[in-house]
């Protein structure tokens, strides 16, 4: 496989790299791109997260350790690899750099490739490390974000690529044999202690700073540091939580992003940082697919609780507020319920309603008290597990999420089904098509006028 003509350096990526012992990064980087370029399905799906799609006679050819020709004087400084793919005549590219372990990435040096990437007409620098993006389109550096360049930077955290692949694997949405165990493979590879990759277990150092300060009843400015270093740690958290569920389920799950915050991370920041200030929270939405509600997180500072739960709309074929409670008590098969509490929303101006859940399972006619007749027309269920000391612990606070998340899901939320109307049944008195064709209906018309 020859090089392309604006490479003075490259070598094809390797499944079993002949590397030094210590170029840990430079071999997990050659057999990541390796199997990019084998295994069909696998790098449709990466593909596909940063807006690239494959076709039928698409062309896959990686390549690592690139040193372009108008590099003279910095060969040095070169990218860990580059991906072309060519779609007839039609040809996208990337240069890719990695870390791993508790590497990270640095603007400076991600600049200085996308300045090389506009030199050499290569399309995008896609980035690879243990830090966490919500989508691969949101990088985690905000100055990168920020960026005046025309070059997007897309990033693969090691979790959402491992995470592709074990989806892959266990769902067997591998078709060919042989690449499924080159996949599973990779799979086993990536979760070895000497591969580098690691999940998100910790929050800065200004999460103690920022509790403790909330806790004394100081206020958040718009533009404190600790706020902002908290928050940007709460979207990495959130997408390897994301991952986590990811894993558990089989199945995508995904943060929930409006239309505007997808589109501007900036919008993202503001809005979040305004929940922050205004109500001490930081705040996720999880997409489960074919789940009964979508997953909703929230940390309270304030109240150094974790809640997690899902909204149902109440069943609207029951009459009594009493039956459509005693519909969502049914679904609850848990016995953990110890810390599980229900929220009850009313029609009109009426104000909500809350109960544990061991209150309404005992005597579901409490939350008739003082509604006048009103029908409950939706429930929050949730778990709200207090963490005392342990909320404020950079290490413990992730702990415990990564803890009670799952547990709120496999406890109650995957056992929960949403109403649904009735579809309409066909009349007692017009079982027949004789019984509604037109003398028929004109024959009800007649008796309506004379009743």
């Amino acid at each position: 496989m020859p090089r392309p003509e604006c490479l003075s350096q490259g070598e094809r990526a390797r499944l079993f790299p002949v590397l030094a012992t210590t170029s840990k990064e430079g071999r997990t980087t050659s057999i990541f791109l390796a199997c990019f370029s084998q295994i069909e399905e696998f790098r449709r799906d990466l593909l596909i997260s940063v807006g690239e799609k494959l076709g039928k006679r698409s062309t896959i050819e990686t390549f690592t350790e690139v040193v372009f020709k108008s590099q003279r004087d910095d060969v040095n400084n070169r990218p860990d690899g580059l991906i072309v793919v060519r779609n007839g005549a039609k040809q996208w590219t990337a240069l890719v750099e990695s870390k791993i372990g508790k590497n990270s990435l640095y603007d400076d040096q991600i600049e200085k490739y996308r300045a090389l990437a506009k030199e050499n007409g290569i399309d995008c620098v896609v980035t690879i490390s243990n830090q966490f993006a919500t989508t691969p389109l949101t990088h985690p550096l905000d100055n990168l974000r920020k960026s005046r360049s025309k070059i997007p930077v897309y990033h693969w955290s090691w979790m959402y690529i491992l995470t592709t692949a074990d989806l892959l694997v266990t769902n067997k949405s591998v078709s060919d044999g042989d690449q499924n165990l080159l996949l599973n493979e990779f799979r086993r590879f990536l979760t070895h202690e000497s591969a580098g990759v690691q999940g998100f277990d910790r929050m800065p150092a200004e999460w103690g700073e920022l509790n403790k300060h909330i806790s004394a009843g100081g206020t958040v400015s718009a533009k404190s540091p600790e706020a902002t270093a908290v928050l940007e740690a709460w979207h990495q958290e959130t997408k390897d939580l994301s991952l986590i569920l990811s894993r558990q389920t089989e199945t995508p799950v995904i943060q929930k992003l409006s239309r505007k915050h997808a589109g501007d991370s900036s919008e993202r920041q503001k809005d979040e940082m305004g929940v922050l200030r205004e109500k001490r929270q930081l705040v996720a939405t999880f997409e489960i697919a074919n789940a009964a509600a979508p997953l909703q997180i929230v940390a309270d500072i304030l109240r150094r609780t974790i809640d997690v739960g899902m909204f149902l709309r109440a069943p609207e074929d029951r009459k009594s507020s009493k039956a459509r409670v005693n519909w969502l008590i049914r679904q609850v098969r848990s016995e953990k319920t110890d810390d599980l509490f229900v929220r009850l929303n009313w029609p009109g101006r009426s104000e909500d309603t809350q109960f544990s859940f061991s209150q309404l399972r005992d005597d579901p006619a409490i939350c008739e008290a003082d509604k006048g007749g009103l029908q409950v027309v939706g429930f929050h269920l949730y778990f709200a597990k207090r963490l005392g000391a342990r909320f404020t612990q950079q290490v413990n606070f992730i702990t415990d999420l990564e803890a009670i998340v799952p547990e709120f899901y496999r406890e109650i939320g995957q056992n929960l089904s949403i109403w649904r109307q009735s579809p309409p049944r066909i009349k007692e008195d017009r079982q027949s098509a004789d019984e509604v064709d037109v003398d028929a209906l004109a024959e009800d018309a007649e008796q309506a006028l004379d009743t």
